[in-house]
């Protein structure tokens, strides 16, 4: 699979490409990820500018549609595949396991970062990119959010986790709607809190059957509206 994300800031990308799981996925081969700096598109020569001020009025910078589209449209040449566009805003749809799921079913995603005030409106209109949010709540820039996207979809690609049970039984997962049991591990004992026995009676058909349990009492504890859903 592979990942294009545009944006002002490439370098933020920098550790997080090269740590961990996603650094082992591209390096063998399971997951492509480039990084294209936006600025590289701009028609300014000298100072690469790629931002201005809205029309009307108001306070910061938006930025601008002829190298947002330039950029898109350059990036989606790099590679046969085609893309499916989506921009990091939080107007648009609410990420969730769902959606990570479906996305993982794409060849190709391209990621356009936004930044200050966000894109001038005809970018969407244009590029017509399915607009992804993280959160009902504001960042700096789409950098993070797409880190977030990345990250949702990556641990869904076959190979990428050492057990592909564990994405299978993760909260919210398509082969678990609900939240997660508690896990335990080494010392049985710690300040008085212990290990349940069932945990250790080697019978796994009760195992089995204590973790659905723990699971829909967590979700009716936590998130009575994930139950609601799965009745």
């Amino acid at each position: 699979m592979r990942f294009d994300i545009i944006t002002l800031f490439p370098a933020i990308f920098d550790g997080y490409l090269t740590q961990s799981l996603l650094e082992k996925a591209i390096r063998r081969g399971l997951v492509d990820i480039a990084c294209h700096n936006l600025r590289d598109w701009s028609d300014d020569p000298k100072h690469h500018k790629v931002d201005d001020r809205p029309f009307g009025g108001g306070p910061g910078m938006l930025l601008q549609v002829a190298p947002t589209v330039a950029a898109v449209e350059a990036v989606e040449t790099f590679d046969p595949r085609p893309a499916r566009r989506l921009i990091l805003t939080p107007q648009g749809r609410r990420l969730d396991q769902r959606l990570a799921e479906e996305l993982a079913t794409s060849e190709r995603l391209l990621l356009l970062c936004g930044r200050y005030e966000g894109f001038d409106q005809r970018v969407i209109e244009i590029l017509q990119p399915e607009e992804i949010s993280v959160g009902d709540f504001v960042l700096n820039g789409g950098e993070v959010a797409a880190m977030v996207v990345i990250d949702s979809i990556v641990r869904l690609l076959p190979g990428v986790l050492g057990d592909e049970q564990s994405s299978f039984e993760d909260s919210f997962s398509r082969g678990n709607r609900l939240l997660e049991f508690p896990q335990y591990t080494r010392p049985r004992e710690y300040r008085g809190h212990t290990v349940p026995e069932v945990l250790l009676s080697g019978d796994h058909q009760r195992i089995t059957a204590w973790r659905a349990e723990m699971s829909r009492e967590r979700t009716r504890q936590r998130r009575q509206d994930l139950l609601d859903e799965n009745i």
